[in-house]
């Protein structure tokens, strides 16, 4: 009983791990944040994102879904310009079990489970326009859906999340 229950905490932590998106952010700590009100993205760094043009609008939407959403503007003359960059990983599981006793293969069933998965990562790049410097950089990872229905909403946790680091000291108490 208790390895039943063993198991099943197991499962359930890789299963929310799995869910979640893993976010970090730096930025330049000589920024004043509070300056940036406006903001267009950066056409020539998106461009050379190697990325399905469908997947770089819903990345652009969500994006844009929360600038507006944090009180920016978007303007043709901005205080901050976003850039993406995205990148993929994908991870291969083999797992062994094996009931059986004594030496070799012939001794026991041993099965081999073997499963893949692909984990993707999203940068985010605010750049002060004025000078081109890159003011705060915020990166999220986590697995990637090939379910068409599932894709927007992922994207979305994906952005929501990692903009939830914006302003620097957001979601610090």
């Amino acid at each position: 009983m208790k390895v039943y229950k063993l198991l099943t905490i197991t499962i359930a932590i890789l299963l929310t791990s799995c869910a979640s998106v893993r976010v970090t952010s730096d930025y330049d700590t000589q920024a004043t944040f509070d300056n940036y009100k406006t903001f267009a993205f950066y056409k020539p760094g998106i461009d050379k994102v190697e990325i399905s043009d469908l997947d770089k609008k819903r990345i652009l939407r969500a994006i844009e879904k929360e600038m507006l959403a944090k009180g920016f503007t978007k303007s043709d003359s901005p205080d901050l310009l976003v850039n993406i960059n995205t990148k993929t990983e994908k991870n291969i599981n083999v797992s062994n079990a094996g009931i059986g006793y004594g030496w070799g293969p012939w001794y026991g069933n041993y099965n081999r489970h073997i499963s893949s998965s692909t984990n993707g990562v999203l940068y985010i790049d605010l750049i002060n326009a004025k000078d081109k410097q890159l003011v705060w950089q915020g990166r999220g990872s986590g697995y990637l859906t090939h379910n068409v229905e599932k894709k927007d909403a992922r994207t979305q946790e994906f952005v929501t999340a990692i903009l939830a680091k914006y302003p620097p000291g957001a979601g610090k108490k």
